[in-house]
């Protein structure tokens, strides 16, 4: 049954560690909406390979999985969203299948079946409509610890298994086919990470990330993607990764790669993020005070001008200038405005905007310029163990040293963008105290270092700067709500609108800080989000 729409499917021989391992990827790929087949005679294997799925998707190693042999359906609250475990193999009707509730386990997670065969037409059809993987399994002749495994897939999941079926060759020509794989996370991109352990338990991190096609255009003929300039491969991270370290700054070591595949394993550096200790309760001063200091050191390492890969292709930071400046700040006109004022924003407020950011960037143009990381913050800072090698001396506070773990998207701008991500942290607040403590603390050694370093200037261009990610993450996280359907976000607005107004309070950016005034008046300035689309008003 259910050959509409598969493609080629991959078949394997595996032996029940392997099979396990194959749960392991398959958990990798799986989301919300997934519908797992599970086919095969009695003791083939379906219900040990769906114990390893649910294992590996967070259920703990130690807790019971009961066969729903006898109550048909069994479902779990895992970490990463509900699965739901039916086997079918007791119905006395197709018909009963209408029962249990698969059209609503779909609809809030994932679902896992076995004996698919005796749901009949109406689970046919259902695994027409989803995003189906089916797995069959069977029997080695002469062979009882063997099995013949065949994966299928419909759907979205076609890609997910390409991409499953390409990971494990990667594995293997590494030498790392036996490694256990966990997931890890996923974040806002198409990037996935899980932890390899090895047959001694030690962890490196698998980084899967897929070349990206270009998106739809939005302005003379490029995609927001290009404009902006962000990475849409390995490539990038592979080699400015590498200068990091060249540098003596504490990048995660590469240790096999598929720049063309876009398969990556790194050395892993540890949980220690530095949201997750401030949020744990650890002191914020010292982290953010190593953070800083590596700044310092980065200030004083210039980026090469060519980064050349193994493969003999090469990278160059491109610019962090008006054009990717621009498009971003246009995110709070496009999806913030409607979202806090309910209608479009009018050409007039908008040219008015853009001509004050114009001037602003221009101005931008003549600072000094150095590394720019884009998303150096808190999520993406781990402090490392004590004794981590500090080749240069300048990168660590104390007994502190920082490792950066998020740097794909780096260019080369002005240098107070990144100090800005950092104490204006999206995500954790940073008070106004520490802030300022930090900002001297960073002129400070920029002036020891240079004696030309303009600390006025810098000032400015903090200010400048924390403005223009600011009025970026508002739209940001507005489209997060209302376009992708993540209202989490919105959680996050009162902590940027008030980084926004420390920044606007410069004396400098006056004209700037009077549009956002009259933009948004008090009566509207903290109004809550609403966490769904607005409804916008018609044009006058």
């Amino acid at each position: 049954m259910f050959p509409r729409r598969m493609r080629d499917p991959f078949t394997a021989q595996l032996d029940e560690p392997a099979l396990a391992r194959l749960a392991d990827r398959v958990a990798f790929y799986l989301r919300a909406g997934d519908l797992v087949l599970l086919d095969g005679d009695l003791g083939a294997g379906k219900t040990t390979f769906a114990r390893a799925l649910l294992r590996a998707l967070g259920h703990p190693p130690d807790a019971d999985v009961p066969s729903p042999t006898f109550t048909l359906v069994q479902t779990y609250d895992l970490p990463r969203g509900a699965v739901s475990h039916f086997d079918l193999y007791r119905l006395a009707d197709a018909s009963e299948a209408d029962a249990l509730g698969l059209d609503e386990a779909l609809a809030t997670g994932a679902a896992v079946v076995e004996w698919p065969d005796r749901g009949g037409d109406r689970l046919e059809r259902l695994a027409r409509s989803a995003s189906t993987l089916r797995i069959a399994l069977s029997e080695q002749p002469g062979s009882p610890d063997t099995r013949t495994v065949t994966l299928t897939a419909a759907g979205d999941w076609q890609p997910r298994l390409d991409r499953l079926v390409a990971l494990s060759r990667f594995l293997d020509a590494k030498g790392r086919g036996a490694d256990r794989l966990v997931y890890l996370q996923g974040d806002a991109s198409v990037r996935r990470y899980a932890r390899l352990f090895d047959e001694h338990g030690r962890a490196r991190v698998l980084m899967d990330w897929p070349q990206q096609p270009d998106g739809p255009a939005i302005r003379n003929g490029l995609p927001y993607s290009r404009i902006s300039q962000l990475a849409e491969g390995v490539r990038p991270f592979v080699a400015i990764g590498r200068a990091l370290i060249a540098a003596g700054f504490h990048a995660p070591a590469i240790e096999a790669e598929d720049l063309d595949g876009g398969f990556l394993v790194l050395a892993d550096l540890g949980d220690d993020v530095l949201q997750t200790l401030v949020r744990a309760g650890a002191d914020q001063a010292p982290l953010w005070r190593a953070a800083v200091d590596t700044l310092s050191g980065l200030r004083a390492s210039p980026p090469p001008p060519v980064m050349t890969l193994a493969d003999g292709s090469v990278h160059r930071l491109p610019r962090y200038d008006a054009t990717p400046m621009g498009i971003e700040v246009e995110l709070l006109l496009d999806w913030y405005w409607p979202a806090v004022l309910g209608r479009a924003c009018p050409d007039a407020d908008r040219a008015a905007y853009l001509g004050l950011w114009g001037a602003i960037f221009a101005r931008l143009a003549r600072m000094p310029h150095g590394w720019v990381l884009r998303d150096y913050h808190s999520p993406n800072l781990l402090r490392l163990p004590r004794g981590a090698d500090d080749p240069t001396g300048t990168i660590s506070s104390g007994a502190i040293t920082i490792g950066i773990i998020d740097f794909q998207d780096a260019q080369l701008g002005p240098h107070a963008y990144d100090l800005v991500s950092l104490l204006q942290d999206a995500r954790v607040d940073v008070p106004a105290s520490l802030e300022t403590d930090l900002l001297a603390r960073y002129c400070d050694a920029a002036s020891a270092a240079d004696p030309a370093f303009d600390r006025a200037g810098f000032e400015w261009s903090y200010a400048a700067l924390g403005a223009q990610r600011n009025s970026k993450i508002l739209g940001i996280f507005a489209r997060l709500a209302h376009r992708d359907g993540k209202p989490q976000y919105l959680a996050h607005i009162p902590r940027i609108r008030a980084y926004l107004a420390r920044d606007l309070a410069h004396p400098e950016l006056a004209d700037l800080r009077a549009w956002f005034d009259a933009a948004f008046p008090a009566a509207v300035r903290d109004l809550p989000l609403s966490p769904t689309p607005p409804t916008l008003q018609a044009a006058p």
